[in-house]
């Protein structure tokens, strides 16, 4: 019941929303149901972590199991492991700094904050299920308030962006679906059920046909190269907020199903295609590092550094060791909050001097000090600087690639880490241009710092970064059984 309250707090927040009559109610109501939703998770957190010290060693906690349609063993099975509490934290802090990113939005403001809040909804539903079909439903469901935001509030090539992102989005949700169904009907019980599949011996023929289905449909999700296309054309017409929600949560609903469902599920099929997803990991990191250096938008320099980061999510999947997949889970979290507030800095930007070009902004760090050291905290995440969240994660998948001993395998993992330099000048490029130096246009000098919400914003998603930079333990503390669980899956097959 406690884990249906993170779907329920959002669709009663977003109901709230509708019915208020005035912009500042709305702003009101959506700002406390994301706060409270924040609380929620901070105390499912905190009772996660008191069930393991007092020795509950079930693997998931929690759980509620209803049925929910019996001609097809349809079930609303929810529980949670430290992966799932992980994936939730995250999306309760992107959440919140969304909504105070998105205070001063106008047009619509109603509809905005309601669609927003329904997509943090689908969100907790996927992370929190244990039923295949209900996950999926969640799946879906995230898809249409990404549409819309885009579509609506967007800018640029809205609508061709909006389609893009949708037909691509659909095209991968195809794919899991018939992986679905594989599973369902080959599966010998014909049942959804996450958890009474995994205890399964599913056939080898069955996992070698719907592993690269499974993988590939959530891969599109999470930018999995070639399928990355709609990454940088979404984020680049999207607000703020609904491009701090595609990179920081919806993309990692695609490597929580690949992690969760495609691998742990089918850790054959896993093995068997394990040097394509290492290989397609290893392309996007290059080549999303090397495309980042020849863009001169700031959101299409973080789109593309997105397809990058992603890139280490899936290597750290593919090398099926521990150590990796706890890293990718790492990734995960660093890249969701280390892209939103990049995102939140550049939509800032984008408010007061009315372009993203790189070349047209330059010394506001001296104008806006508070927005220039937001911005420099993103950059110095993303390529990796110790004492922020980008270093733990990208060195606990590099020490957990590198564990794996085939020859291939640790060249792969020394172009990834090679993909460091690259990333290194494009974003020590970025920073150096749009705030050192002289300013470019003499009416940058009137532009105001940051507001009361930005600076709240910021502050949220900051905290979130300086707790996995400094104080790493806690986190790998906490999706270390749940990355043990998968690898013993993996070891039964054999591997």
């Amino acid at each position: 019941m406690y884990l249906s309250l993170l779907i329920l707090l959002p669709v009663l927040t977003a109901t709230a929303v509708l019915f208020a009559k005035e912009a500042g109610r709305v702003r009101a109501i959506a700002l406390l149901g994301s706060t409270l939703q924040l609380f929620l998770c901070g105390w499912l957190l905190f009772a996660y972590q008191h069930e393991r010290a007092a020795g509950n060693a079930a693997q998931m906690l929690f759980e509620h199991n209803h049925m929910w349609y019996a001609p097809f063993s349809i079930t609303y099975h929810v529980g949670v492991d430290g992966i799932s509490v992980a994936m939730i934290l995250l999306t309760a802090l992107v959440v919140l700094a969304g909504i105070l990113v998105s205070w001063n939005v106008e047009k619509m403001t109603k509809e905005f904050f309601f669609l927003l809040l329904f997509l943090s909804a689908g969100a907790y539903g996927f992370f929190i299920s244990l039923d295949l079909f209900t996950m999926f439903f969640f799946l879906e469901l995230a898809v249409i308030p990404k549409f819309l935001l885009i579509a609506i509030w967007g800018s640029g090539k809205k609508e061709y962006s909006a389609n893009k992102l949708a037909l691509m989005l659909m095209g991968g949700s195809a794919l899991v679906f018939v992986g679905l169904l594989g599973l369902y009907f080959y599966s010998g019980i014909n049942s959804f059920d996450l958890m009474q599949l995994s205890q399964l011996p599913i056939p080898t023929e069955v996992q070698h046909k719907f592993f690269p289905l499974l993988f590939l449909g959530f891969g599109v999700f999470g930018a999995l190269f070639p399928f990355h296309t709609w990454v940088p054309d979404g984020h680049s017409s999207a607000p703020t907020a609904a491009s701090m929600f595609l990179a920081g949560i919806s993309m990692k609903l695609g490597g929580y199903g690949c992690l969760r469902v495609a691998t742990y599920l089918m850790p054959e099929g896993a093995h068997e295609y394990q040097w394509v997803i290492i290989l397609l990991a290893a392309i996007a990191i290059l080549y999303g590092a090397f495309a980042t250096m020849m863009q001169t938008d700031l959101k299409y320099i973080n789109a593309y550094s997105s397809v990058s980061h992603c890139g280490f999510v899936l290597l750290g999947i593919g090398m099926l060791t521990q150590t990796a997949i706890v890293g990718a889970v790492l990734q995960m979290v660093s890249h969701g909050l280390m892209t939103a507030l990049f995102f939140a800095a550049i939509g800032m930007l984008y408010e007061r001097t009315h372009t993203r070009m790189v070349a047209h902004m330059g010394g506001l760090l001296k104008v806006m000090p508070f927005l220039g050291t937001v911005f420099f905290i993103a950059g110095l995440c993303s390529l990796g600087l110790p004492g922020l969240s980008g270093f733990v994660a990208e060195m606990t998948v590099f020490m957990g690639s590198w564990q794996n001993a085939d020859m291939w395998y640790r060249l792969a993992t020394i172009a990834a880490c090679a993909s460091i330099v690259v990333t290194a000048v494009y974003i020590l490029r970025a920073l150096g241009k749009v705030m050192m130096g002289p300013i470019v246009d003499n009416h940058h000098t009137e532009l105001s710092d940051a507001s009361w919400n930005e600076k709240l914003a910021a502050v949220v998603l900051i905290a979130g970064i300086l707790a996995i930079g400094i104080a790493p333990f806690w986190l790998q503390h906490l999706v270390q059984p749940g990355a043990q669980t998968i690898i013993q899956n993996v070891a039964k097959a054999g591997f």
